[in-house]
């Protein structure tokens, strides 16, 4: 059986109004095309609907058996899809997001207000964790999208870089602002070179962390890699404590926001410039939330930059 919502339709128009012509009009169909529709629906069920005279078109036994059946399930479809349009557009109206705490606290504010302001029925939700767990959430479809700087390409995740950043040299102590003046002495200003750093005293994240790994690949090729040293689990903490004279660290440029705010001293990393991307990452197959290259464009306009020769003092 192969029976259309629209025969359905139109079968309950000509039972309602007992005119083929007045129930034409008002399916925006020709008289011959709702004939066909009718003929073709008495064949799919193997009885008359109608008996048709010259003045008036009345429903036969079967027609009105067939009414009730008809009318409670062109109701159904209706109100099921009138459902699932009110879900749809409150769907539209919440964005679920994923980043880790450092873009948490020092872009993502910004970037809100922005969005906000395009968009002020839209709530966003925030998850700021790791980024395996910001991954794990956006494969498990409880994300509409995640931002982050490392992630495991898998065939469940669709990866577009959003921009590119890089390393640099942060220091806030006064041994380490002194230290900085002697690194930075042969270059241009605002920038220092890998192997200036052979001396200075350095603090990190713990050596699992995805960001921390690259750094000590270039710290291995001036003979500093894996050293032994103070560690702390997220970049907000290991930015305070450079600030508080404890030693300094290397950071990626998006932190920018949060050295300005601690009032740390920064260098971009030179000779050679490190840089990697910055990723958005979708489920893939997943249809794209409607707002979220609109949140994606107040995100990047949000992120902090570092011109050569600014600092944090």
């Amino acid at each position: 059986m192969n029976i259309s919502f629209r025969q359905i339709k139109a079968f309950l128009q000509v039972a309602r109004l007992g005119n083929f012509t007045r129930a034409a009009e008002k399916m925006h169909v020709t008289q011959a095309g709702l004939s066909i529709m009718m003929r073709e629906l008495e064949i799919q069920l193997n009885c008359r609907l109608f008996d048709r005279t010259t003045r008036i078109v009345s429903l036969t036994a079967a027609g009105e058996q067939f009414l009730p059946v008809a009318t409670r399930m062109v109701a159904e479809l209706e109100a099921s899809a009138e459902q699932l349009g009110e879900m749809a557009n409150k769907a539209r109206q919440v964005l679920h997001v994923g980043v880790t705490p450092l873009i948490s606290s020092n872009v993502l504010p910004q970037a809100w207000q922005l969005f906000r302001a395009k968009h002020p029925e839209v709530k966003v939700k925030v998850v700021d964790t790791d980024p395996l767990q910001v991954q794990a959430l956006v494969e498990a479809g409880e994300l509409d999208f995640g931002l982050g700087a490392f992630f495991k390409p898998t065939a469940g995740i669709e990866m577009v870089p959003l921009f590119e950043y890089q390393l640099m040299w942060i220091s806030g102590g006064p041994a380490e602002q002194e230290a900085g003046d002697e690194a930075t002495r042969e270059m241009p200003a605002g920038a220092v070179s890998w192997s200036a750093l052979m001396e200075v005293p350095l603090i990190g994240l713990p050596p699992e962390n995805k960001i921390q790994q690259w750094i000590e690949g270039h710290l291995s090729d001036i003979g500093r890699g894996h050293e032994d040293r103070p560690t702390f689990n997220n970049f907000e903490t290991l930015i305070a404590m450079v600030a508080a004279g404890m030693g300094s660290a290397i950071v990626p440029s998006y932190a920018a926001a949060a050295c300005r705010r601690h009032g740390v001293r920064t260098a971009m990393l030179a000779e050679p410039a490190a840089r990697l991307d910055f990723y958005r990452i979708t489920k893939r197959g997943r249809a794209a939330a409607s707002t979220m290259d609109d949140f994606i464009a107040a995100f990047i306009a949000a992120v902090p930059s570092l011109p050569l020769g600014e600092t944090g003092d």
